[in-house]
Formats: C-alpha cells, structure tokens, sequence
C-alpha cells in the first residue's frame, strides 16, 4: 500500500526566498507587489514562465510617493546589484504619436532613419544581463499618458512578447518583467484612505476592517484603469497591483533605512576612514515630522533627510569642523527649528565603548 505525502504549494525554493527577504528589506508596506514579483521570478527560474510572452506583466496603481517605481528599482538592485538596471520609458515623453520613432526607430528612407537609435533594441533590453541571471526589467511610467500608438506598441508586446523595430529587426520580450505604473484613482484611493493617514492619526480598527478598507480600495483603483484602459490592454496584464498610501510606522522604516543611506555615502567619501554618525530618536522624529506629507508619500521625506542632515553634513565637512573618522551627534532639542550637530571626543568615545562594555 503506496503511502501519500503530503506538499506544500506555498513553500517558495531558496533564490525566490532570497529575492523575498531582500525585497522586504528594500521596499517597506507593499508586500502585495512583492509577493506578485517574486511568484513571476519562481516560475521564470523553474522554467515555468508561459512560452512566448513575458515573464511577468505588471500594472501598479496607487498614489504618488507609495513606492512603485521604487518597488521596480529594489528588484534590479536585489537581483542584479544594480539599481540602475532598469530600463525606464518615462511615457509622458511619448504623448504624441511620432515621438515612438525613438523607442523603435525610424524606418528606412526616412529622414534621420541612420541617426535614430531605438531605446527598445535587444541590445538595451540585455545590457544589465549577468552570467547568473539572464532577465531583463522594463518599466513604463505614467502609462495613462502615453499616445495610442505606444499603447498598440504595447498589446504586442504584453501579448506576443516581441516587438518589430523601425529596421525590421526582432526584439524578443520572453526573458523580462515588464512594469507599468499610473496614478489613475489616486484620488479616490487617499479619499478612502484618509481616515488612518497622517503623522498624528494611528491606524484604527481590527484587523476585518483593514481588510474591508484595503479590498474597497483596491477596487476603487482597478476601477479607474478599466475606465482608461481598454479590455484589450487589461486583458494582456498577468497581474494589477494596487498600492496603499504609506502611514507613519511605515515611513519611521523608510527613515532608518535613508539614514543607513547616508552612513554609507558617508562611508564612500572616507576612504577607508569613514564618519561614523549616531542620530538620536528625537532627531528621527523631527525628519519624520518635517518630511510627512500625506498627498505626497515618501518623496517629502527624503527631500527633508537631504535638506536638513544631508546639506548640514556637506557644510560641516567643506568647512573642516569634521574630519575622516569622527563620530557625529545628530539629535534634536525640543522646539528647536534644526537639528543639532556635534563632534564627540575621544573622551566621550571611550566612555560610550566602557559603558557599552559594563
């Protein structure tokens, strides 16, 4: 008598659980897009991505500053260790029909056919190809602003996974994720949304009522791309991901991991003998405080990092108040309209070091 085991479908192999860990640590509240990339990337390494399309194609809906490009970048970064190895089409630059010469060329006999270079060439699709990974990451941005002609571009491509050039020339999609994001519903969305937005208002409610708000949400947002979008284009789509607007435990993540940024561009102009800088709770509270806007999402906060710790450093380094190996205090007193810098001295060091110690 044969004895039956058990499996379990859910259990993802090691390079997609790494793509998994490392994604999370990249990219903080949008586990939907995370899962959704790394499912694709599952099927691409087993062999198991559908024949003669892409890898995967992906629309991303959702407010600004919520993290959907960024998602695209991590995923580059996590598996190419390059954040720029992706390749963009800002398509608010392809709002009119003849501007698509520039993704695929102008065809022969036509004025300037040999000075066209297409963006969309097998040649730019395999440029960030590694020995270990032979996939390729395409965005579209801003999809709802391109012209009709790069949308018929498009069904092509998300259908047949190829794309024929001005020349006649045959660019093969097969090995890429192709990512497309739009703002189409943003509005309704953070109308939704607005009741746990904000620095000052906590999440409230149990956990059916998230699910009930996340789901209406979603909703609102896939209901907005069907009335821009045609059932064509739609149905071309493997998967529609509808990202949440990003509230304060979220974004207090986003801070540490900007900060860790910046201690290694610190790291980087060192050479060898790096700043080392401590920033105080309350000192992350003011950048968080000042780089919190609920229409904007993350964007803010990282403006705020620069203008208010990243420029200060610039001054206090071209000035020679640090120097290479120093440790800096960055904190923040309360009521005070900046943050406060100061160099601790080997004393102080040593005393950090033996408290630590005991």
């Amino acid at each position: 008598m044969s004895r039956i085991q058990l499996l379990d479908p859910n259990k993802k192999g090691r390079e997609a659980e790494a793509l998994e860990t490392r994604l999370r640590q990249l990219v903080i509240g949008q586990d939907d897009a995370v899962s959704k990339i790394v499912e694709a990337y599952q099927g691409f390494r087993t062999g198991m991505s559908p024949a003669g399309r892409p890898v995967g194609n992906f629309l991303f809906l959702g407010p600004t500053g919520s993290g959907k490009t960024r998602v695209v970048e991590a995923t580059g970064e996590a598996l190419l260790n390059d954040p720029g190895g992706v390749v963009k089409i800002d398509c608010a630059e392809y709002q009119h029909s003849h501007e698509i010469a520039k993704l695929i060329g102008s065809p022969p006999g036509y004025l300037g056919h040999r000075e066209t270079h297409a963006l969309l060439s097998q040649e730019a699709l395999n440029q960030h190809h590694t020995e270990q990974l032979k996939l390729s990451f395409l965005l579209f941005d801003e999809i709802e602003k391109a012209s009709d002609s790069l949308w018929n571009l498009l069904l092509g491509i998300l259908d047949k996974g190829t794309l024929t050039l001005g020349d006649n020339r045959r660019v093969d999609f097969s090995q890429s994720m192709i990512f497309m994001t739009s703002n189409l519903g943003a509005a309704e969305m953070s109308a939704l949304d607005a009741p746990r937005l904000g620095f000052h208002v906590a999440c409230s409610g149990d956990g059916a009522s998230k699910a009930k708000l996340n789901g209406k949400i979603t909703t609102t947002g896939i209901a907005a791309a069907r009335r821009r979008f045609t059932p064509e284009f739609m149905n071309r789509l493997d998967h529609i991901v509808v990202f949440k607007s990003l509230g304060t435990p979220e974004l207090r993540r986003i801070v540490d991991i900007e900060l860790d940024n910046v201690q290694q561009r610190l790291g980087a102009v060192a050479q060898g003998n790096p700043f080392s800088m401590h920033v105080t709770a309350s000192a992350k509270e003011f950048l968080l405080s000042e780089g919190t806007d609920v229409r904007y999402g993350a964007r803010p906060l990282k403006r705020a990092i620069e203008r208010l710790l990243v420029y200060p450093l610039s001054n206090l380094m071209a000035s020679g108040q640090i120097r290479r190996g120093d440790r800096i205090r960055v904190n923040h007193p309360q009521d005070a309209p900046s943050l406060l810098f100061s160099r601790e001295t080997q004393a102080e060091l040593a005393w950090g070091l033996a408290s630590q110690a005991a």
